[in-house]
Formats: C-alpha cells, sequence, structure tokens
C-alpha cells in the first residue's frame, strides 16, 4: 500500500506498479495523494514524472491531476479543495481509461476479422497488457479476451518476456483466469512458431508512441515485428490516444530506461527482482556487464496498425497519428 507520494515513486521504479495506462492513472492518483499529504505538489509531481522516463502516460496523468489542483487553488485559495479537484481529475482518468480499454477491445476485434476473416485466430502477444495494467480489462489483451468471448480466438500464444518474466507471472495468470487457451513460450522461441505457420497476428501494447509513429515498448517486441513483416504476418499495437506523444518527434528521440545488469547476470524470484535488490543465484561469472534496457523501438513501417479508442490508425503515419490525437480532443469517435 502506497500511503504518501514517495512510496508511490518507489513502487513504479520498482514495477510494482507497471503498464502504460495504470502508470498514468496512478501518477494521478499519486499527485492527488501529495495534495492530501500536505506535500509539495510541484515537487512531487516532478518526482513522480521520472520515476519511469519511458512512459508517457505517467507525465500525462501526473500533469493533469497537477493542473487540477493548482487551478483549483487559484480559484479559492483552499488547500483542501485544490486536493479535492486533484482527486476528483484522478478519478475522472480512471474512468476514462475504463471506457476507452473496453472501446479498444471493439476496435481491435473488428481489425482483427478484417484481416483474419477465417476466424480461429492464434495471437502471439509480449509482456502484459491486461487489466493488471489498465482501468479496464487492458490494451493488447482486451482484443484477444475479446476475440475469445467471440468465440474466435483459437490460441494466445504467451511470451514468458524476459527478464522480469511478466509474460508467465501475469499474461498466463490473466489468461487462466479468464478461461482462454494459452500456450506460454521463452521470448527466442517466437521465430520457430512463425516459421511453422502458427501465428496469425502479433498484439502489443505500447509505452510511448512518438508522432512518426514509433513504437516503444517492452524490450523484445520490435524483434517480433522483424519476424511478423517477413511471414507476412499483422503486427498490431493497441494503446490509448494519451501513449501517442507529440512532442517526441521520432523513435530516435525516445529516452529508453536501462534496467540493473543483475536481472540479467542473476535468477532472482521475481518478487526480490521487483524491489531493485541483487541477491540472487549468479548465471554469469562476477563482473559480468549486462545490456538490459527495458525497451526497444519498433519503426512505423513495421507496424500495420494501431488502435486507439478512437479506431485504427493505418497505415501509422505522423499525418494519421495528428488525426487521431485531433479527434480525441475534440471527444469525437469516428466509429
Amino acid at each position: 500500500m502506497c500511503t504518501d507520494a514517495p512510496a508511490l515513486v518507489e513502487a513504479i521504479r520498482s514495477l510494482a506498479v507497471r503498464g502504460a495506462p495504470l502508470l498514468g492513472i496512478a501518477g494521478a492518483y499519486g499527485v492527488a495523494l501529495a495534495a492530501a499529504r500536505g506535500f509539495d505538489v510541484p515537487e512531487a509531481a516532478r518526482t513522480l514524472e521520472g520515476a519511469r522516463p519511458t512512459a508517457v502516460n505517467l507525465s500525462v496523468g501526473v500533469r493533469r491531476a497537477e493542473s487540477a489542483h493548482r487551478a483549483a487553488l487559484a480559484r479559492t485559495g483552499d488547500p483542501t479543495a485544490a486536493a479535492v479537484a486533484a482527486l476528483a481529475e484522478a478519478r475522472a482518468l480512471h474512468q476514462e481509461d475504463a471506457e476507452a480499454s473496453a472501446r479498444m477491445a471493439a476496435h481491435g476485434l473488428t481489425l482483427l476479422d478484417e484481416l483474419l476473416p477465417a476466424g480461429g485466430h492464434r495471437i502471439l502477444t509480449h509482456c502484459n497488457t491486461g487489466s493488471l495494467v489498465s482501468g479496464g480489462e487492458g490494451t493488447a489483451f482486451a482484443v484477444a479476451l475479446a476475440a475469445h468471448r467471440a468465440g474466435r480466438l483459437r490460441r494466445l500464444w504467451v511470451d514468458e518476456t524476459r527478464p522480469l518474466l511478466q509474460g508467465a507471472r501475469l499474461t498466463a495468470y490473466e489468461a487462466a483466469r479468464s478461461g482462454m487457451p494459452y500456450t506460454l513460450l521463452t521470448d527466442n522461441a517466437a521465430g520457430s512458431l512463425f516459421a511453422a505457420g502458427e501465428v496469425d497476428a502479433v498484439l502489443i501494447g505500447a509505452d510511448r508512441i512518438a508522432a512518426d509513429g514509433s513504437v516503444a515498448n517492452k524490450v523484445g517486441s520490435y524483434p517480433l515485428a522483424v519476424l511478423a513483416r517477413y511471414h507476412h504476418v499483422p503486427f498490431i499495437v493497441v494503446a490509448p490516444v494519451t501513449t501517442i506523444d507529440p512532442d517526441t518527434p521520432d523513435g530516435a528521440s525516445i529516452e529508453v530506461e536501462q534496467r540493473p545488469g543483475f536481472e540479467v547476470t542473476e535468477v532472482v524470484a521475481p518478487q526480490v527482482a521487483a524491489t531493485g535488490a541483487a541477491g540472487g543465484i549468479p548465471v554469469a561469472p562476477l563482473g559480468t556487464q549486462a545490456y538490459n534496457p527495458a525497451f526497444d523501438v519498433t519503426p512505423p513501417e513495421l507496424v500495420t496498425a494501431i488502435v486507439t479508442e478512437q479506431g485504427v490508425v493505418s497505415p501509422v503515419t505522423a499525418e494519421s497519428l495528428a488525426e487521431a490525437c485531433a479527434l480525441s480532443r475534440r471527444g469525437a469517435d469516428p466509429a
């Protein structure tokens, strides 16, 4: 339980709280919590924003709640009223995310049915994108779940997602809980799965989408995009419009977080790894340096479509993404 903003910052950094939509919600509640506890709200907001630099939704949630707090404070001069306003904004964002999740699931299922009219979808997913990272039922996982409920999911292939195993620990759990047909695989087995013709579509989420359509997501996503292109399989990104960052022009401009090396050089129970403390069983010689980025970036030309709550963006271009953002600002839904 996080009883103040510093505790929430640590929970975010340790991945106890993770996933783009949930980070936005948590960031907004963190600002409201700081206001209610009498902390310096601008300072708490900046600290929260910096907890996961790649995830743009975190900044969006923090700034929304901070803006509501600032406006109420300027209007009333009452810190209590300002804290109430920040909490109301956080709750509104939470509800909006739940609604966006349902709309993304519907748009995504329609797209799958258009691309794969024969049904019996075999979907490969990476990391965790279900209700554990969302105010609703998730992003990419919500689409697969909608396909399952419609009787059109044949198999959900779940990447284990090294090194912290979010796929094995979380996505497999959500799939089992929902009664979905699923199979877990090691990340490096995906190529053989494609070669065997066992994948009809790849569905992933996103932590940040640049203005040109470059997609930052959990490391291991880019290789899947390359495999999908070679094997003529749709590669679909599912993310709310808040994940699109018009201020980040391209993939090269996305800051990619580097995780601790011990996550790679040691076998650590995920619960321990999430605390940020080493102390597992070494699997590499002492002193081995590890390359451990949290994310990789997929260029837009490898992305078949981006599914948002506003509809499907395809082809993925700077112009089409700007239009989706404009529709969101106007509160319109083309579907």
